[in-house]
């Protein structure tokens, strides 16, 4: 039956929930700027009654368990959408970097450059023998290669310095991962006999729950879901097993996990790539399966997928905008190129080509086409004097006998290229071809002028044949293969003014002869600027002018960082809409705090004030009894 005592275990029981709701609620604000940190509440209940006569007695309160205030529907949003501005803002901000290597306003960036050198042509078309002038075109074609170059360097570094952050941020997926899977072994053991919930340790999960989704867009899997209506009508809690995922792959397991594998060692470029590494040790790429987070905007940034061939991302917007510039580049060098060709010169070499003799020229990787070019031999007075067509099909090669299907069996067969009946005035009689092999295994191909007849004044030229009067519908063979180069390089890494042009910048032609005055050639290199030239960007082709070539590169970088800016705005809505319902489910509230701790210290006091009148009747039936 209920006793005087009962009643002092009754204020005891008051007391001891009083405390530890004032305990839980001083855990709450000290940790109410703890990042991940989710406010607790005391599940309080009545104690089991007393069965006395005339009824059940009260016997106090019990506290129950601690739960936190949590919403795991509201959670699974909130870190879908970090991963998401995760991407995004990382996105923006490298692209609108990228921008700034293209300030194509007026007379900033390279297409003003490139303006610049065509006006140095005209320049020199209309006086082609002044010296200064030929110094100030090679200066000004330095200035644009410089500044081509220098551009594509900075598009370079920026993704090298993403490549170097998978490393980084691959070893800190993993250490999250083996801190979560040793996280799990502690929940499990802290709730093993299932009366208690470890939520400062779920705290700490569900904080690296989210960061692995900003990182790499990781989800967690559990088994099943459980509400706590007794906290709050949308407070529930995911329970069971346990996993994180990355678009299927599991890289945590319970209390194990699986370490991602990054390395860039057999890539001669230096790009990382990543791997999964199935139970039966077998690597599985990737690069292609992560594409959230911070990771998955630098895999797309950078390019994800790499070309096994060449070492480099087949993909990515970095590496397209490098991709262009180099077609930018390689087009510009190579109808430059092409062009200054046909202006007279007594020996033609090749730049080193990593082709054999025998190759079939238009199977090969350089850009050349069916057609026909032209050798030219002038005398010293700028006439011509001889002429012979060189055609190129699907069989031409480099080498071969006299009369083959090859550019030097075409070159050195006797005919009579004049119809005047004379056989010592023909092509074979003034040139010479000679196929090089070095000791790095390249070749090159020279042309050059027999020695008496360069000491009497002669000179040659290659003269593409034209099918529609453009530039771009020639063969390309003397601008793919730099037989005579106005520009020195392959690519926008290494495009220049020619080393010896130069270093003598008055050896620049302007003429298709050697004869003062003529100014044909610069007059074609002024009319380049309006024709459609064929520009090659991996497998697409753009027959477009070299201004709107430019235009399209700037353009798609333009475009990317406008998209990328605007859909941040989107996400960072979004995200700030989601995260503002998390935080009030979940993050601690100093007012609300602040309330309840002064309803658990009345609720203190009154329970201490049972105690002192329980006491009180004690004393007095003590004093009776005396």
């Amino acid at each position: 039956m209920a006793s005087i005592f009962n009643a002092l275990h009754i204020g005891y029981s008051g007391l001891n929930a009083a405390q530890v709701g004032i305990n839980t609620t001083g855990h709450n604000i000290a940790n109410a700027e703890t990042d991940g940190y989710t406010r607790q509440r005391v599940i309080a209940t009545n104690a089991t009654p007393i069965a006395a006569n005339p009824g059940q007695v009260g016997n106090g309160v019990e506290i129950q368990t601690i739960k936190r205030v949590f919403d795991n529907f509201v959670f699974d949003r909130y870190t879908d959408t970090y991963a998401k501005k995760e991407y995004s803002d990382f996105e923006k901000t490298n692209l609108e970097q990228l921008s700034t290597y293209f300030p194509e306003i007026d007379e900033v960036g390279i297409k003003a450059d490139l303006q610049e050198y065509y006006n140095m042509w005209q320049t020199f078309a209309d006086n082609p023998d002044n010296g200064a002038i030929k110094l100030a075109l090679t200066k000004q074609a330095e200035i644009l290669s410089n500044h081509i170059h220098a551009t594509k360097a900075q598009v370079t570094e920026q993704q090298s310095q993403l490549n170097n952050q998978i490393e980084v941020n691959i070893n800190e997926v993993n250490s999250l991962a083996e801190k979560l899977a040793d996280l799990n072994k502690s929940i499990d053991t802290a709730e093993s006999g299932k009366l208690y919930d470890a939520n400062d340790l779920r705290d700490k999960r569900n904080t690296i729950e989210r960061d692995l989704a900003r990182l790499i867009g990781a989800q967690a899997n559990y088994g099943q879901i459980e509400s706590n209506i007794q906290i709050d009508t949308s407070s529930n809690m995911k329970t069971g097993s346990y996993s994180v995922s990355i678009n299927g792959f599991n890289i945590v397991d319970g209390n194990s996990y699986h370490p991602l594998h990054v390395s860039n060692d057999k890539n001669a470029s230096g790009f990382y790539e990543i791997s999964y590494e199935r139970q039966d040790g077998v690597l599985i790429p990737m690069e292609e399966n992560i594409n959230g987070g911070k990771l998955g905007a630098i895999l797309d940034l950078r390019g994800g997928t790499i070309d096994s061939t060449s070492g480099v991302p087949k993909d990515g917007i970095l590496q397209n905008t490098i991709a262009q510039l180099d077609g930018f580049a390689a087009g510009l060098i190579e109808s430059t190129n092409n062009l200054y060709a046909s202006s007279a010169t007594t020996r033609m070499d090749s730049n080193t080509l990593n082709l054999s003799p025998t190759d079939a020229l238009l199977s090969s990787n350089f850009n050349i086409k069916e057609g026909s070019f032209n050798l030219v031999i002038y005398d010293i007075d700028g006439n011509k004097v001889s002429s012979r067509a060189i055609d190129i099909n699907v069989a031409t090669t480099m080498t071969g006998t006299s009369g083959s299907n090859s550019i030097e069996g075409q070159m050195i067969q006797q005919l009579d290229d004049n119809d005047d009946g004379n056989a010592n005035n023909d092509i074979d009689d003034y040139l010479r071809f000679n196929w090089a092999t070095f000791a790095s295994g390249e070749n090159a191909v020279e042309f050059t002028l027999d020695p008496l007849k360069e000491s009497q004044g002669y000179t040659f030229a290659i003269e593409d044949s034209l099918s529609d009067d453009k530039f771009a519908s020639g063969t390309n063979f003397a601008g793919a293969l730099g037989m005579s180069r106005f520009f020195d390089g392959k690519d926008a890494s290494d495009i220049n003014i020619n080393a010896a042009l130069k270093a003598n910048p008055t050896a620049v032609r302007a003429g298709y002869t050697p004869i003062a005055g003529d100014s044909r050639l610069a007059l074609d290199m002024v009319q380049q600027q309006y024709e459609n030239l064929d520009f090659k960007v991996g497998p697409t082709s753009y027959e477009t002018s070299a201004y709107e070539m430019f235009d399209i590169i700037a353009t798609d970088v333009g475009i990317a960082t406008n998209s990328a800016i605007s859909r941040n705005e989107t996400i960072s809505t979004q995200f700030n809409a989601v995260e503002m319902e998390y935080f009030s489910v979940s993050k601690v509230s100093i007012d609300e705090e602040m309330t309840n701790l002064i309803k658990y210290q009345t609720s203190y006091g009154a329970a201490a004030k049972v105690i002192t009148t329980i006491d009180q009747m004690m004393q007095t039936l003590l004093g009776i009894k005396q």
